[in-house]
């Protein structure tokens, strides 16, 4: 059986030419035999690629040959099937959309604080301790005493600060915050936001949840239930190993065992979460996408699925 590689990566660095990267990038992708998604903006780069192990090397030693992304960090995974159905590079406004001009990461992010170290700071009971994602992300999984913004998307971060931080609310006194993601990205733009509005004292998990249960024993862990993860694994646990969730194939959701029980669930098609959001067609389409999809396994024959819209993240 072979053995695909999964890195997942991201930098905010400045690339004014950065639409200048994407045919080039696309090209060396393809030609590793390497699937995912990689978003450039002048920003950055952010991105999630997987393949036979080489070729993902060979991609991120493409990537790290431009002097600007030398320092490139990523994490790996390893699975047993290809993750992705196809390879795509886009060009984007922000890597991670807050919707905020001039937040800086670069010069205004948190201050890092490495997963050995994490658990100490959390626990300090002076510490708020944020949860930066989505709400259907936090539903299965977060720690032990994190706020959930209740976001559906990151653009609607500042929002919930704005109003967090009036009288009585968990912010009021700007107090030391501690805010974490998936693999980091989005807390190093959250604790840049809060620093640009007169918070002095914001800590970040480097490396995100991730890395966080990648290094840290699941005895010592204050980690309570799944990662999501923005691949067909759906979610990860301590160690990375797959959740084994299951994922909506029409609004891109992680599926707990209530989920698979609603009278709403029909699998490819629609859940309790989004069973009202589409169409008599959209949901035929799905069905149809879903009975191709059968018989491409069954031929053991790999199936490019159609296009869906991605979770906002």
């Amino acid at each position: 059986m072979s053995e695909f590689l999964t890195a997942a990566f991201y930098q905010f660095v400045a690339l004014p030419d950065y639409a200048a990267l994407q045919q080039p990038l696309l090209a060396c992708c393809e030609a590793q035999g390497v699937k995912g998604m990689v978003l450039l903006a002048t920003e950055g780069i952010n991105g999630t690629i997987a393949g036979p192990p080489a070729g993902v090397h060979a991609v991120l030693a493409w990537l790290r040959s431009d002097p600007r992304l030398a320092q490139l960090q990523h994490k790996e995974a390893t699975a047993s099937h290809d993750p992705f159905y196809r390879m795509k590079v886009r060009l984007k406004r922000e890597i991670v959309t807050l919707g905020v001009p001039g937040v800086d990461p670069t010069q205004l992010a948190g201050q890092y604080v490495k997963p050995a170290d994490w658990n100490a700071l959390i626990s300090d009971p002076d510490v708020v301790l944020v949860d930066t994602r989505n709400d259907y992300e936090v539903a299965i999984g977060s720690f032990q005493g994190a706020i959930n913004p209740h976001t559906r998307s990151f653009a609607e971060l500042p929002q919930w600060v704005e109003q967090a931080r009036a009288e009585g609310q968990p912010l009021a006194a700007k107090p030391k915050v501690a805010m974490f993601c998936t693999g980091g990205i989005r807390c190093e733009k959250s604790t840049a936001y809060l620093r640009s509005q007169g918070f002095d004292e914001v800590y970040h998990l480097e490396g995100g949840i991730l890395k966080y249960l990648e290094t840290v024993p699941e005895a010592d862990s204050l980690w309570n239930g799944q990662c999501f993860v923005f691949d067909e694994r759906v979610s990860v646990g301590h160690g990375l190993v797959p959740g084994g969730l299951e994922l909506c194939r029409s609004c891109r959701r992680p599926l707990t065992d209530a989920d698979l029980a609603s009278p709403h669930f029909v699998r490819g098609v629609s859940c309790a979460h989004c069973h009202d959001q589409t169409s008599e067609a959209q949901k035929a389409g799905y069905l149809e996408r879903e009975k191709q999809m059968a018989l491409a396994e069954q031929r053991q024959q790999p199936h490019v699925g159609a296009k869906l819209p991605a979770p906002k993240k």
